[in-house]
């Protein structure tokens, strides 16, 4: 049973690593899980110290998730156009077959999202594309950098336990 939690866990934690790029998967909540996970084995004391701050950390992050790129769009004169294009764009760009698509497309996302919110002002849905795209590499950058936190955790906390859990 150890080794079935150690595996999801560590499952969710690289889920949660490509989640902080996918706006479809919460990728720091779904590596704090594999935290969870890890700590539920019976070969690792639970430390509910460290499951809480992470908790609390994986809340912060998931409310400025939020807040960042709606900031970064409003504050170069953008709508929520440019936010749902933002989105779209960057899941359509993963898909594309076309290299950096995963950047190209949420930044041309939210241009066609301003153009489609204001078509004559190309001048100010350029600028909102921009900060919409600035917003929204400042989100992914934050929660991957948490999320790779989280594995590092995850892995030092394998380490110290690898005879109880091997």
């Amino acid at each position: 049973m150890d080794i079935l939690l150690l595996i999801l866990g560590f499952a969710c934690i690289i889920t949660g690593l490509l989640g902080s790029f996918l706006p479809v998967l919460p990728g720091p909540s779904v590596s704090w899980v594999g935290l969870a996970l890890l700590y539920l084995t019976n070969a690792v004391p639970a430390n509910y110290w460290i499951l809480g701050i992470a908790l609390l950390i994986t809340i912060v992050i998931s409310v400025l998730d939020y807040v960042i790129p709606a900031k970064g769009t409003k504050r170069f004169g953008g709508s929520s156009y440019g936010i749902w294009g933002t989105n779209i764009g960057l899941v359509v760009g993963i898909l594309a077959p076309i290299p950096f698509g995963f950047l190209i497309g949420p930044f041309v996302g939210a241009l066609i999202g301003e153009l489609i919110y204001d078509f004559k002002d190309h001048n100010r849905a350029l600028k909102a594309a921009a900060g919409s795209f600035v917003g929204f590499l400042a989100s992914s950058f934050m929660k991957f950098v948490i999320c790779v936190m989280y594995l590092g955790l995850f892995i030092w906390i394998v380490w110290q336990h690898k005879s109880e859990l091997f």
